[in-house]
């Protein structure tokens, strides 16, 4: 082979010299000696070096940077209502290891949440409870509604279960099931994450808004009571006849 024809491409001992340059073993002065058209050209052999850079460095924006970090740092608040509660503890054995997004320390305060696990049915007198714990929440915030029961009132279609959380709370993601399994849980938390990183609001700003979600509910619950008010009534009058 010609000494002005140093093709790497063609010639094999060059190309275990550049493999050797990229592992640290040939240093960057013996590759120039080795390959002629370098020593014409010096800025060619950092080419490859640059595409290695370019595939190995992640562009992004400060704003999905931040989604991002919320997404995998969620913590849930301790609220258990009923049999769901049980499959969202399961979540966080070493079987199903929530620990893996990030959400492992469910919270005792409300302050210290930014996650909220409506876990079984949701009683009327539960209702004003669940509204206080939202409410002290951290912001910006979010709800899953797991199970049928705290989706849509599942079986108990009476007066005394609220008929679907999303009555006193805006609701970021539904999960179905009676109970639904860990599984699925894990499903809807990793749906509420690809919701978070896409830049999706949460639900009190998107649905309701801060303002109307608190007038929303505070209809809801006078309404209730003028209904429990009436109840009463009727029952007492009743009793005297």
């Amino acid at each position: 082979m010609s000494d002005e024809t140093y093709d790497k491409s063609k010639d094999p001992n060059l190309q275990a010299a550049y493999q050797l340059h990229r592992e640290g073993a040939v240093s960057s002065p013996q590759l120039l000696q080795l390959d002629k058209n370098l020593k014409r050209n010096p800025a060619k052999l950092y080419e490859d070096e640059i595409e290695d850079i370019e595939q190995a460095v992640l562009l992004t924006t400060v704003g999905k940077a931040v989604n991002w970090a919320q997404s995998n740092s969620m913590w849930p608040a301790i609220f258990g209502l009923a049999c769901c509660a049980i499959e969202m503890m399961a979540t966080t054995s070493s079987r199903y290891d929530l620990a893996r997004f990030g959400s492992e320390v469910f919270r005792a305060s409300p302050r210290q949440a930014d996650l909220l696990i409506i876990s079984g049915r949701l009683s009327q007198k539960m209702a004003a409870p669940l509204r206080q714990v939202y409410d002290q929440m951290l912001e910006p915030k979010w709800v899953i509604a797991m199970g049928a029961c705290s989706s849509s009132g599942g079986m108990f279609s009476n007066y005394a279960v609220v008929q679907g959380a999303d009555k006193v709370v805006p609701v970021d993601v539904h999960v179905p099931g009676c109970p639904p399994r860990p599984e699925q849980l894990m499903h809807g938390f990793m749906l509420l994450q690809k919701k978070i990183r896409d830049g999706v609001p949460p639900a009190y700003l998107t649905e309701v808004g801060s303002r109307e979600g608190h007038a929303k509910y505070e209809a809801w619950r006078q309404q209730q009571l003028a209904e429990d008010a009436g109840f009463l009534q009727t029952d007492l009058s009743e009793v005297k006849s």
